[in-house]
Formats: structure tokens, C-alpha cells, sequence
């Protein structure tokens, strides 16, 4: 098994599955990645389909991704300009290994909403 102990600050700070998971398993993040995983879409695109996202969060988290390897970011020149995003080969392997957690947690919704609601009582 990885060894994810992080005894100092230091520890955590430099534990590769720490930093790797705190950039793809956030709130938008896997969204992303699952909005991605077909085709290229342009930023208006990604906002639609991501859904309540705003233009800044979306903006943050397209860079984060693209930052780490995740993903690239082509400008069409225009008129109009157009910029577009699509998965690279690290994104599409990533998305291989989380699908089956994004299908879990859809199998598994009901039985989770129950436990919190009979947890909140």
C-alpha cells in the first residue's frame, strides 16, 4: 500500500497523492473531465454543460488542469477569436480510472441520501 502518512507539515505538503488528488477531486474538477472525455469543447461550451459554474471558478480550474498536464488549451484565431479545451493523454487516463468511482457514486446516491437524512435526525 502508498504510504500517505504525513507526519510534518512538510510531509504533506511534498505527498505526491495529496497534491496530485487535491487538483482533480474537487467540486468542478471531475465535471470537467467528464465534460472533456469525448471531444473538445470551447469555454462557453464547458460552462453550459458543467452547469452552475461560474465564468471565474471555470476559468481557475481549466488552468489548474492544464497547469498539471490535464488538459490543453488551443486559441482559434477568428473573427471571432475562440479558445478550446480537450483532455490530453494524462486526462484521458485519468478519466479511465475515475469513471468507475462517478458510476459508484451514481449506484450508490440513494443509500448515501438515506444515510445522511437518517444521520441528520
Amino acid at each position: 500500500m502508498l504510504d500517505i502518512t504525513a507526519l510534518t507539515k512538510e510531509d504533506a505538503a511534498t505527498c505526491p497523492v495529496r497534491s496530485v488528488l487535491s487538483k482533480v477531486t474537487g467540486k468542478w474538477q471531475i465535471l470537467i473531465f467528464l465534460a472533456l472525455e469525448d471531444e473538445s469543447h470551447r469555454f462557453g461550451e464547458l460552462k453550459r454543460t458543467v452547469g452552475d459554474i461560474t465564468p471565474r471558478v471555470l476559468t481557475e480550474n481549466l488552468k489548474s488542469l492544464e497547469r498539471d498536464g490535464f488538459l490543453t488549451r488551443t486559441v482559434h484565431s477568428g473573427p471571432p477569436l475562440a479558445v478550446s479545451y480537450e483532455l490530453t493523454e494524462m486526462g484521458h487516463s485519468f478519466i479511465k480510472v475515475i469513471k468507475p468511482v462517478v458510476f459508484w457514486a451514481g449506484d450508490n446516491f440513494q443509500s448515501i441520501d438515506a444515510a445522511r437524512k437518517k444521520f441528520a435526525s
